[in-house]
């Protein structure tokens, strides 16, 4: 005698969840997107912050590469030369912006599994009274 095994529908492999730990669910997915979205914001602030300075750092490093500058290392104020502080702002904005990349495919892999968790649980936004 032989059995087959039952084919399982899409919505038996979901976890049964109650009302309130979807709900808790969807907050917590919704938060992480905006959290991960507040973040993307700021680094982009500094990584256009740091095009500008290096915009004008380039400008005195052509004319004038021995030229004095300053910079905030750690919270203390370091006298430095243009030549010496151009590679480094490069550096620092180059790995914001590799930081940048990395979370904005945290956000299309969170923002992917957030569309799929409304989808499997049949989430619809309100209507608006």
């Amino acid at each position: 005698m032989a059995t087959t095994p039952a084919k399982k529908s899409p919505q038996a492999k979901l976890p049964q969840l109650s009302q309130q730990d979807i709900q808790q669910n969807y907050s917590r997915l919704q938060n992480d997107l905006q959290q991960l979205a507040s973040k993307i914001g700021e680094l982009e602030q500094e990584a256009e912050e740091h095009s500008l300075v290096l915009t004008t750092l380039n400008e005195a490093l052509a004319e004038e590469p021995e030229r004095k500058c300053f910079r905030l290392v750690g919270g203390v104020l370091v006298e430095r030369t243009v030549k010496d502080v151009v590679p480094a702002l490069q550096t620092n904005r180059s790995g914001i912006q590799q930081v940048i990349s990395t979370l904005a495919d945290q956000y299309k892999t969170k923002e992917t599994d957030f569309e799929s968790f409304k989808r499997d649980y049949h989430i619809r936004p309100a209507p608006a009274s």
